[in-house]
């Protein structure tokens, strides 16, 4: 699903990525953890397709069977668009737009006819427990109902692998709670592999795999 090797990231002076290795499998959850400053976020952006890591010979990026450094700028978002969800700390929904809107905005990106993309938000908010509150605006929404709209916004595309970045670091412990379990759920629901970076030990634990980042390494 996703293979990284000596993935290196400079931001000036300052190396932050020191040769990254990492493989994940279909499928598979994976919990990201370490300090603040350990380079977790500027690794799942860099997995993510959204941060180009530094190129040399010996480096290599690979998701669900793509070499994602050759790739055109054009094709690296039509990738991402097709195959990647991401999932923010702060859910990032469009205040304008309702639930169900901002659901089908990567479908629309994507070309999907309306109405089959409303059918699939439809379906994701009803598995989400949230197709009474399709019409409502995010500021009509609860903390955890919002998260809940971002996960679906992330899965409308049925993306081969999810990155959630702090995903329940805005939430109180109860609606944490359901989001982590969640996550388990679409998998088992849905086949999806998710990579979590996370300072929720809780979260981090419940991972099939846990990954120590310390000074931009996994240890």
């Amino acid at each position: 699903m996703i293979t990284a090797k000596n993935i290196h990231k400079y931001y000036g002076n300052l190396h932050v990525l020191k040769g990254v290795d990492l493989h994940i499998k279909p499928g598979e959850i994976v919990s990201i953890v370490g300090a603040s400053g350990a380079g977790k976020t500027t690794l799942l952006q860099i997995l993510g397709t959204l941060d180009q890591p530094e190129r040399n010979k010996n480096s290599k990026l690979e998701i669900n069977q793509t070499n994602i450094y050759k790739l055109s700028s054009k094709e690296l978002a039509r990738f991402r668009n097709k195959h990647i969800g991401f999932i923010f700390q702060f859910h990032q929904l469009l205040p304008e737009f309702t639930a169900l809107e901002n659901i089908c905005i990567p479908a629309f990106i994507k070309n999907t006819p309306k109405l089959e993309a409303e059918k699939r938000a439809h379906e994701l908010l009803g598995f989400l427990g949230l197709e009474h509150r399709a019409d409502h605006k995010p500021s009509e929404l609860s903390g955890g109902e919002q998260q809940r709209i971002a996960v679906a916004r992330a899965l409308v595309n049925n993306p081969a692998v999810i990155f959630a970045d702090e995903p329940s670091g805005n939430l109180d412990s109860e609606s944490a709670e359901n989001l982590h379990a969640l996550f388990f759920k679409l998998r088992e629901e849905f086949g999806q592999t998710f990579v979590i970076v996370t300072h929720n030990e809780e979260l981090a634990d419940m991972a099939d795999r846990k990954l120590t980042m310390v000074d931009g390494q996994i240890v």
